[in-house]
């Protein structure tokens, strides 16, 4: 029991003293990165939405030139998170050569890891749910992405807020 209660501490350290996202950028970056979230026949889910609105919003304003979207497919989806995400930016705008499309990925750390061979020592700004911007930086931080994080607000329930908690201080101890 007491290592429950020791897990649930760091946890809860983690986001209070672990790392912080702005609700601005506060410099710029080469690559704004959006984390993959569900998508529905081809339509992103709120969550992917929200995201990818956001990631729109810092490219209009001039916070980098290039957007990658990440995520991949679940077993009989017929599109990926990647792919429904580029069309979405596309479709508002965005330069087929200023977006690029990873379809591969089905966790966070994956998303991260096969965007680093693309963005290598670029500067980039990851962009996801405030509870899970945390942990999202703790991984690129460890696969040794210079990253800074824009967190997406929102009504998150508190099960989705403690999980990531969780998951965080488990990504700090070193568990992907």
């Amino acid at each position: 029991m007491r290592w429950w209660l020791a897990a649930v501490l760091v946890g809860l350290g983690m986001l209070v003293f672990g790392p912080r996202a702005a609700s601005t950028p506060s410099k710029k970056a080469d690559w704004i990165v959006v984390l993959g979230a569900a998508q529905y026949n081809g339509e992103p889910s709120i969550i992917l939405r929200n995201r990818l609105e956001a990631a729109l919003k810092l490219y209009r304003q001039g916070y980098a030139p290039r957007i990658a979207v990440t995520g991949g497919r679940r077993p009989g989806d017929r599109f990926s998170e990647g792919e429904v995400g580029c069309r979405y930016l596309k479709a508002r705008g965005v330069p087929r050569s200023a977006l690029y499309c990873e379809q591969q990925s089905r966790r966070t750390w994956e998303n991260l890891a096969n965007m680093a061979p693309i963005i290598g020592n670029s500067k980039t700004i990851i962009v996801t749910d405030e509870p899970h911007l945390p942990r999202a930086l703790i991984l690129a931080e460890q696969i040794g992405l210079k990253a800074s994080g824009f967190a997406v607000r929102g009504q998150f329930k508190q099960s989705y807020w403690q999980r990531e908690s969780w998951l965080a201080a488990l990504a700090r101890l070193g568990v992907r």
